[in-house]
Order: C-alpha cells, then structure tokens, then sequence
C-alpha cells in the first residue's frame, strides 16, 4: 500500500522501482484527526510528507491572521522545501479532515536524491510550483497589509492636526463670546500689537509683565498682552487716562482679543499641518500621473518620510543630506516611493525607536542617482546580509515578517536597471540604492502598455 501511495505521488511517480521500495521501507504512516497540526510554522524541518487521504490546509501567519495559501489532498507533498534545506518550516499545514499521512525522513530524501536525476528534477518542479504559489498569495496580502500600514499611519498623523482644530474652534467660540462681553474704549478697538512675538529672554519677559500689570491693572491680561507683542510704549498713552475699572475691562478685552488671534493662528498651523500631509499623499502615490515620469528623488524621500513620520517621532533623529543639484531621472516613481518606504520602515524597527537615520541623495557619475538611507541599530550578521534579498528570508519570528519587503525591493531597483546594496558593520547598516538616468531599454515605457510591478510594504525590519 505505501509503494502504491508513493506511486500515486507526482514527485515520485517517475523513480526506478529498485529507489521507490528504498524509499518505502523508510517511510512512517501517520493518523490525523480533524484539526490535527502535521506542521507548524517556524518548527526545525527535519521530514517531509505525503498525503494519502483527506484535506489539509496549509496557511502562513501574517501579523495576527492566518492566511490560507493552499488545501491540499490525496497526492500531495508537503513541507518539502524546508526539509531539504533543514530550515525553519515556512507554513503551517493542519488536517481538516481525518487524513493519512506518510512521514519521509530526511535521511531517506537524501539517500533518494543520491539515486539519479529523476527525483531530483520532480523535487524541484514541486518546489518551484510551491513558492510561486506561495509568493502570489503573500504578495496580494502584503499588497493589503501594507495599505493597512499607511493608513493607520496616516490616521494617526491627519488625528492630532483634526483634533487641535477641533479644540481650538470650541475655544475661539468662547474667547468671541468673553470678548464681546466687555466694552473697551473705542480707541482701543483701532489697535493691532507692534511687537512680533513676547521677548524671548524670560527676565525681559518678566519685566515687560510688570511694567504692564502696573499699567493696566491686571497681570493676568499683562502676561497675555506681553506674549501677544503688546509694549509698554503703545499702551502707556492709552491707559495712563482710564479709571482702574475701565482700564481692567480694556486690558481684559485686548487679552480676549490676542486670544482670538492666537486660536486663528493654531487653526491656520493645524490646516496647514493637514494640508502638507495630503500633499504628501499625492505625490508619494503619483496620483493623476502617468506611471513613467521624470521625477526628484528628494521629493519622493520626503514625502515618505512624511508618511512613516508616526514611526519616526521620539527617540530616532532624522537627518538629510541632498545633493542640490541632483539631476530628475526617469522611473516609476510611485514603485521608488516604495522602495523608500520599505528601507526607512526596516530602519526604525531596527533602532527600535531609538537612534538616527541618515538619509543622502547624490549624483552617480552617470547622471543618475545614489540614495544611502543608514541607521545606527545593531547591524546585520554578515551570515544574514548574504541572504536579505532572498524572497521569505527574515529573522523575525512567524507572523511577524514574511521575508519578501526586501526582496520586492531588490526586484523593483533591478528594474530600474540599478543596484541595491547593504554596508553594514556593528552599530550603522546602510542600505545603498544607485538608478541611472534612464530606465533600461527593455522595460515598458511611458506608453499605455507600461504595467508597474506589483509593489508592497513589508512594514517590518528584515535586519
């Protein structure tokens, strides 16, 4: 019955009789229950598995979720890849129904592959099917995943400008209300403060509020006067012919005033603040624009810089270093913006929220580009660097990267017709991007046939 099922099995329908009975007699049948776990995902993979009976379903964590690439039946082979390579398993895979299951040592896989070039070759094809698989699903998650990861982004900045608007208007209302409750003398009315700002010094500042305390009765409404650019000077002609009641009132009317203005001024801040991240928005995602274009490198930096400033904010310190005659070059430059994303987002989660991140863009002597984005985290273990740009390599425990940001990012560059590399040492790793001018002859053009690669956030550190 075992000779039979492996028979039945694509990778070893092809093997010699004498191989397959060797291959049988090492084999162990396993009984699955429904809801049994045959592999779990992140386990050391030391066997591989043919189904005999019933459903299995394979699934990869990402994040909190679970997402289903494959069910698979009679026929089967599973868990093949990380066996042969006696790594960590790449998904999970768990009965839905009663199955049975035959277990393959490695010891027996590596004797099979030492047999001839038959099992090898269907080894490979199985392999190469299964990654492909696996790649089109991971992508269309993390293509969701990532939009998930700058909208939350985004939220979380559009939330403090909204809500500082917010506030200030239900105070403006108020402060127009006090102010329209007092009845200042009328030439009052006709005054605009002449100083710009309150005295930066805190003793000068000091001063400024008792000298107009004396005057105008009130150091409350001195020190909102003080801060607001009032002086002695424009006061004192004013106030020095009021009654101390009139002058209170007066003082208090403009103190209610400079605080209207003040609340303008923060309204003005917080749209202003909104205004720049939704241009930041547009021209991070090239919206309305065609796919290939010139573009400024600078630009799409800090606009993404702009768009992950949430991650950025507290202990890491940003610093730019541009060229300022750094040529436009042609690309896909919502593809590039990505390609930021990714490296920037990879760097505040290896600082860990702590530490700086150097951003230079110079000119090649080609007339393209040269982008270093450095950060001061750990570093990367040259066994690690070798294999960054690998699709599924990272070092992040399961469900929490799917090793293909960086990969991605790799594809789009070569697309470019550029180069990415790593320089990395203990405590600095730079990630350095080099594009020529223009875009390979090869790839698409402006022209309505141009298809931009299928791009996504990892949204987590590869390092």
């Amino acid at each position: 019955m075992t000779l039979e099922a492996l028979r039945a099995t694509p990778l070893f329908a092809e093997l010699p009789e004498e191989y397959l009975g060797r291959l049988a007699a090492n084999v162990v049948p396993m009984h699955l229950a429904a809801g049994d776990l045959l592999i779990n995902e992140g386990d050391q993979a030391d066997d591989l598995f043919v189904v005999i009976s019933g459903e299995l379903d394979v699934t990869k964590r990402s994040g909190n979720a679970e997402i289903p690439l494959a069910r698979v039946g009679p026929g089967a082979i599973q868990g093949e890849l990380a066996a042969l390579e006696r790594g960590r398993r790449m998904a999970s895979v768990r009965a839905l129904t009663p199955a049975e299951v035959l277990r393959i040592p490695y010891s027996a896989v590596r004797d099979l592959l030492s047999g001839g070039p038959d099992a090898a070759l269907g080894i490979i094809r199985t392999i190469i099917g299964r990654l492909r698989g696996m790649e089109s699903a991971l992508r269309q998650r993390e293509k969701l995943a990532g939009l998930g990861t700058l909208a939350a982004g985004l939220a979380h900045e559009l939330n403090n400008p909204a809500a500082a608007i917010r506030r200030s208007v239900e105070e403006l209302a108020r402060a127009i209300d006090e102010r329209n409750a007092l009845h200042p003398p009328h030439e009052l009315m006709e005054l605009s403060p002449t100083g710009a700002e309150a005295p930066a010094d805190a003793l000068a500042r000091s001063d400024a509020i008792d000298e107009l305390g004396d005057l105008v009765g009130d150091y409350d409404a001195a020190a909102a006067l003080v801060d607001a650019g009032w002086t002695i000077e424009q006061l004192r002609a004013v106030f020095l012919d009021l009654d101390p009641d009139t002058a209170r009132d007066a003082a208090a009317w403009l103190a209610a005033s400079a605080k209207v203005q003040a609340l303008l001024g923060e309204v003005r801040m917080a749209g202003d603040r909104i205004s720049e991240i939704v241009a930041a928005v547009k021209g991070y995602a090239y919206l309305d624009q065609a796919p290939v274009q010139r573009i400024d490198v600078r630009r799409g930096l800090d606009d993404t810089l702009v768009i992950l400033r949430h991650k950025l904010k507290g202990g890491i310190d940003v610093t730019r270093d541009y060229d300022p005659n750094l040529p436009e070059i042609e690309a896909f430059g919502s593809e590039l913006n990505q390609v930021w994303t990714n490296l920037i987002d990879n760097a505040a989660d290896a600082m860990e929220g702590l530490g700086t991140l150097d951003l230079r863009a110079e000119r090649t002597d080609e007339g393209g580009v040269r982008v270093s984005i450095c950060d001061s985290g750990p570093g990367i273990p040259p066994d690690v660097a070798a294999k960054i740009f690998e699709p599924f390599f990272t070092t992040k425990p399961p469900g929490v990267g799917s090793g293909l940001g960086l990969h991605i990012s790799h594809n789009v560059v070569v697309r470019h017709g550029g180069q990415l590399d790593v320089e990395t040492e203990p405590g600095r790793t730079c990630f350095v991007v080099t594009i020529p001018p223009t875009l390979p002859a090869a790839s698409p053009g402006e022209g309505g046939d141009a298809q931009p690669t299928e791009v996504l956030t990892d949204g987590l550190a590869d390092e």
